[in-house]
């Protein structure tokens, strides 16, 4: 996975970030965000330190990251943009067993997948009608939202990008051909536990899953790679982030897309 260009001496002063959340990740400790005041001040230094982190674990060797996330708030805002661990992406219904969270938050989703390979040039003409005919596939996906920082969602912005956007795991349903709902209407229910089920119906952030997808492709391709076919993206939460705890089944359901599910 290329790494975000930087100066020598930028890169340097990432350091102390970049081995936090290292250490975090190899020892199972959230380390305390604060302690690392001002230490990224742009996106580009966010992406450096998850290539960096990548890097070290090995993650995608040379490769293209085969998952990811995209989203932001609104339209209005920019969005960014994650490359996802192998390790943690499950398919349901899934069962996290021993696998290390330090929080367990909920985000109801879908995801898609690309019909065809996307280079920098393609990426670059991308509106979201043109990206959304690139598609073969969707899924309901469940992203647990986890953090190596002990403020998690409450750390600065940069740090909580840097930290994958605090991403655990990602569990995916089963793909269904891709086709453009009505999502102002669409419906999605999420179950946790005994508790009572949360409805929601047409609340994605951006109006559309597909609303990323050209500001994704451009920065998975921002430094000549290809982005492969099959490659997934997931879009963002309709329920914003609902809490969990070990040992709850979780299971989010979107009409007439389908369902996924997972054992904490």
């Amino acid at each position: 996975m290329p790494s975000t260009t930087l100066s020598p001496s930028s890169r340097t002063s990432l350091q102390p970030v970049i081995d936090a959340i290292i250490l975090a990740r190899r020892q199972g400790q959230a380390a305390a965000a604060a302690g690392y005041d001002g230490a990224l001040s742009t996106t580009d230094q966010a992406y450096a330190v998850q290539a960096a982190v990548a890097h070290e674990f090995d993650w995608f060797g040379a490769n293209v990251p085969g998952c990811w996330k995209s989203g932001g708030p609104n339209r209005e805002t920019a969005l960014t943009h994650a490359p996802l661990p192998p390790a943690g992406v499950w398919n349901s219904p899934a069962a996290a067993g021993a696998f290390p969270f330090h929080q367990r938050g909920i985000e109801a989703e879908v995801a898609l997948r690309l019909g065809r390979d996307i280079d920098q040039a393609t990426a670059e003409t991308l509106d979201e009608t043109s990206a959304s005919a690139l598609l073969d596939a969707m899924t309901v996906s469940i992203e647990i939202v986890d953090s190596r920082w002990q403020e998690c969602m409450k750390a600065p912005a940069l740090m909580r990008l840097a930290d994958l956007q605090c991403h655990g795991a990602l569990v995916l349903g089963e793909w269904r051909p891709w086709q453009a709902l009505d999502w102002a209407r669409q419906a999605c229910r999420v179950e946790i536990g005994d508790r009572p089920a949360v409805d929601r119906r047409g609340t994605h952030p951006m109006g559309s899953p597909a609303w990323c997808l050209p500001a994704w492709l451009r920065h998975a391709t921002r430094h000549g790679q290809v982005v492969p076919a099959g490659t997934v993206v997931t879009t963002g939460t309709w329920v914003g982030i609902l809490e969990a705890q070990a040992g709850e089944r979780v299971l989010v359901t979107f009409e007439g897309i389908g369902s996924a599910q997972v054992q904490l």
